[in-house]
């Protein structure tokens, strides 16, 4: 199959990669020239860990429309400050109709990226659907080196598009995908089910003092998140439930997710998170300025208060979380995240969608 990945970080370099190694044709794009400047010249990114090899790319490059001229499918991998951006290239780029993953959506990423691109009025009408995580365990290594600690068993892919079901999506996936994929009953599953906003923003927040320190390292999830910090972030993960019943549909736990994407075990969070194996070798961020802030506050946990208010839901710890950050790094993440207005966000249910026109 042709697969475009879009996004050469941490979780595209690592898609490409697999993909590539799992025998389909992979092309990698990226907006920035210098982040792909030695993947242009060599097309090998070099996979290390679970999966392992030297992974050829068809074409690497800036030119979107080239990238996905070939393509059967397309991968967003971006972060998700990157989804309107990218939505409104995809709306001048796009000229065939094709399937688009964004992996992850973090919290509503396929309705933002469906309402940015119908405003370009395109051409063309993509099948939309996103995925509750990223597939791949991964870290970037270098421009050109990517490591996988794990493929996720069961991630949940939601089809934002009402006459495309999830379970079609995944019937035209190969294998390397659809083995490890489930279809979501829900966006909700997928949106409100984000749990990078429990396991990401309060630990990282909590952990600044050595998260910032010259002199010292730690292991991410094995030491940073310690027994009354994964207490507190279980208080984050209790409002979260709550948003999604009050939305008509009970998302699993980060606990329960744990034990169906890593096979973990334990009687509580904390000793879940210590006896998944992948993450044993995972390091901590260097600074402050990561994803985990940058992204998965504006981006995840904002909208998921502001749904939570909106259902008159106590978000205690998600606002104190979201307040923290914001004092700390000296920004306004309501203000910058995912405005649940500006996206045009009526509910969960996917809508046909289509070209707009003045009436």
């Amino acid at each position: 199959m042709n697969i475009t990945i879009l996004g050469a970080g941490n979780s595209g370099l690592a898609m490409a990669a697999y993909l590539s190694l799992s025998g389909h044709t992979i092309a990698l794009w990226n907006r920035s020239r210098k982040t792909i400047e030695q993947l242009i010249k060599t097309k090998t990114i070099n996979c290390h860990g679970i999966v392992q090899g030297d992974a050829t790319l068809a074409l690497v490059t800036t030119n979107l429309e080239e990238a996905l001229a070939d393509a059967d499918l397309a991968i967003i991998t971006t972060p998700a400050n990157a989804h309107r951006g990218l939505a409104e290239r995809f709306s001048r780029a796009l000229k065939k109709e094709l399937t688009v993953i964004i992996a992850p959506g973090r919290t509503c990423g396929a309705i933002e990226f469906l309402h940015h691109y119908y405003l370009g009025d395109p051409s063309a009408s993509p099948v939309v659907a996103e995925t509750q995580t990223a597939l791949l365990t991964s870290r970037k290594d270098s421009p050109v080196d990517a490591t996988i600690y794990a493929v996720k068993d069961s991630v949940y892919l939601a089809s934002a598009d009402p006459d495309v079901t999830s379970n079609m999506i995944l019937a035209g996936l190969p294998s390397c995908l659809s083995n490890h994929l489930v279809a979501a009953q829900s966006m909700i599953q997928t949106s409100i089910g984000n749990v990078s906003v429990v396991l990401h923003c309060a630990p990282l927040l909590l952990n600044s003092g050595w998260t910032e320190c010259q002199n010292s390292t730690y292991k991410y999830y094995y030491d940073g998140i310690t027994p009354r910090i994964a207490v507190f972030i279980e208080k984050i993960d209790q409002e979260r439930i709550r948003v999604s019943e009050a939305l008509g549909y009970r998302v699993e736990s980060t606990k329960a997710w744990l034990r169906r994407s890593y096979h973990s075990e334990g009687d509580t969070l904390y000793e879940r998170l210590q006896n998944t194996a992948s993450y044993r070798q995972i390091e901590a961020p260097s600074t402050m300025i990561h994803r985990y802030i940058y992204e998965d506050i504006p981006y995840g946990l904002v909208p998921i208060e502001s749904l939570g208010r909106s259902c008159g839901i106590d978000m205690t710890y998600s606002s104190l979380t979201i307040d923290l950050a914001s004092r700390l790094m000296n920004q306004n993440f309501r203000a910058t995240g995912r405005n649940l207005k500006d996206i045009g966000f009526t509910g969960f249910s996917p809508k046909k969608q289509g070209r707009h026109h003045d009436d």
